[in-house]
């Protein structure tokens, strides 16, 4: 069994930062890429950052140069620093690893739980 386990997130007025964690634990042999998705009510999940096992990241344009994504390979974690949030930031935010549970596996796309993230105006 894999299980991503997310904490952080709240309510922040607009300006303000948040970091975001996410564990992955259980069977797992390697972890490639990890990210994070958020869904606002009435919108697709969209991708906001995404991390490769090398470190080289990618951001949404609505994020670059407030948001970071960086990990912990070491413990598993993936984090997500956000500053100078908006109002339009709000959203359920989801983690996302595509993880190998053995040499042999093909890998297999893992969620967390999701979080609320609210940010007051």
């Amino acid at each position: 069994q894999v299980q991503l386990v997310q904490s952080g997130g709240g309510l922040v007025q607009a300006g303000g930062s948040l970091r975001l964690s996410c564990a992955a634990s259980g069977s797992i042999f390697s972890i490639n890429a990890m990210g994070w998705y958020r869904q606002a009510p009435g919108k697709q999940r969209e991708l906001v950052a995404a991390i490769t096992s090398g470190r080289v990241t990618n951001y949404a344009d609505s994020v670059k140069g407030r948001f970071t994504i960086s990990r912990d390979n070491a413990k598993n974690t993936v984090y997500l620093q956000m500053n100078s949030l908006k109002p339009e930031d709000t959203a359920v935010y989801y983690c996302n690893a595509d993880i190998k549970r053995s040499p042999l596996h093909s890998g297999y796309n893992y969620w967390g739980q999701g979080t609320q993230v609210t940010v007051s105006s």
